[in-house]
């Protein structure tokens, strides 16, 4: 199972990402869940057609009681994509990170993974903030690889500097790493340069360059991503690309282990 956590400051195109690799995964024949992992719960909402997922918070404090099928909190997308959504809790009252806390506990006891057996499993996680709850997917062993998503912004890098950081204090307990950075363009000053000189410095690789594209706002505008839209278009292309060099990456590391075992 590949199991990624995908990070950045907000705003900067974290769910377009995530909703965009979990389509491209699906289209790759893999059987894909996406956890929204931010109070906002619109992670999943352009593999539903453009529809707001219940996320799991909300239910609990609908019911005052945990749901007890994953059919309460759950709802199959496009390609199949099985989406989830923790939200948080009422604005201004509770800690966001224990949505996310609550969730995954919550998903340990409906046996999620045991019942679905998915070949990916993408965490979209809010990365402003690295606290306890919003680092869980780095530091519970839910992900064993980060994808930091940014910009040339000087805050989306700064955002990007505090997870970078964030996961290494995990690393020596074997948690999840950083696998590299999905520069999503917002066509600021030398963005590329910036950008490179961010991942060098910290040993991290660009794994995918994301244009600023007007078929991604289009596609949204119709509560799509890009693959849905259009699995031709070059956008689409590059998170096709994307998906497969991490599942290609994945296989072969899975190959070898089992070889290792043997």
């Amino acid at each position: 199972m590949l199991k990624l956590a995908i990070y950045g400051k907000g705003g900067i195109g974290k769910s377009t990402t995530t909703a965009n690799l979990a389509a491209a995964f699906s289209v790759l024949g893999k059987k894909v869940i996406q956890i929204g992992c931010d109070p906002k719960a619109d992670s999943t909402i352009n593999l539903l057609g453009g529809h707001p997922l219940l996320p799991v918070m909300n239910y609990i404090r609908d019911h005052d009681e945990e749901p007890e099928k994953l059919s309460d909190i759950a709802k199959e997308g496009f390609g199949g994509v099985l989406c989830i959504e923790t939200g948080g809790p009422t604005p201004g009252l509770g800690c966001a990170g224990r949505g996310i806390i609550t969730t995954f506990s919550l998903l340990e006891d409906l046996e999620l993974f045991e019942t679905c057996q998915p070949d990916v499993v993408l965490y979209d996680v809010l990365g402003d903030v690295v606290c306890g709850g919003f680092a869980a997917p780095i530091r519970e062993g839910y992900a064993e690889h980060i994808l930091i998503v940014t910009s040339g912004e000087k805050m989306a890098l700064y955002a990007a500097n505090n997870i970078n950081m964030a996961v290494k204090n995990f690393e020596d307990r074997g948690y999840a790493s950083v696998r590299g950075i999905i520069l999503n363009r917002r066509n600021v000053e030398n963005e590329y340069e910036k950008v490179s000189a961010f991942a060098a410095e910290n040993g991290l690789e660009i794994v995918a360059d994301i244009p600023r594209s007007p078929d991604i706002i289009r596609c949204e505008d119709q509560g799509m991503t890009v693959i849905e839209g259009d699995v031709k278009l070059p956008v689409s292309r590059l998170y096709l690309e994307l998906a497969k060099k991490l599942w290609d990456e994945h296989a072969k590391d899975s190959d070898n282990h089992n070889h290792t075992v043997k």
